[in-house]
């Protein structure tokens, strides 16, 4: 199954968080891209072989939208 995953940089440890939107409170962490992708896979299969053992639903991807917006802010913030 894939599975989206969403890498915010971690501005005050380093590294990076991953989580996976599909599957609440599946997060993880690497000090590289590649070692939060590692992590973040072996933390999904972890979750879905909880769920098989609780006979749960599979969760699926689903559809994930990812955006930029620009925000206006006041003068003054900042100074």
């Amino acid at each position: 199954m894939k599975f989206t995953v969403l890498l915010t940089p971690d501005k005050e440890d380093g590294g990076y968080v991953a989580e996976c939107p599909a599957i609440p409170g599946c997060v993880s962490e690497g000090d590289t891209v590649e070692e939060a992708l590692a992590n973040i896979q072996e933390a999904i299969e972890g979750c879905l072989e909880s769920l098989a053992a609780r006979q749960e639903p599979m969760p699926s991807d689903g559809t994930v939208i990812v955006a930029s917006v620009d925000a206006n802010f006041p003068a003054t913030a900042g100074v």
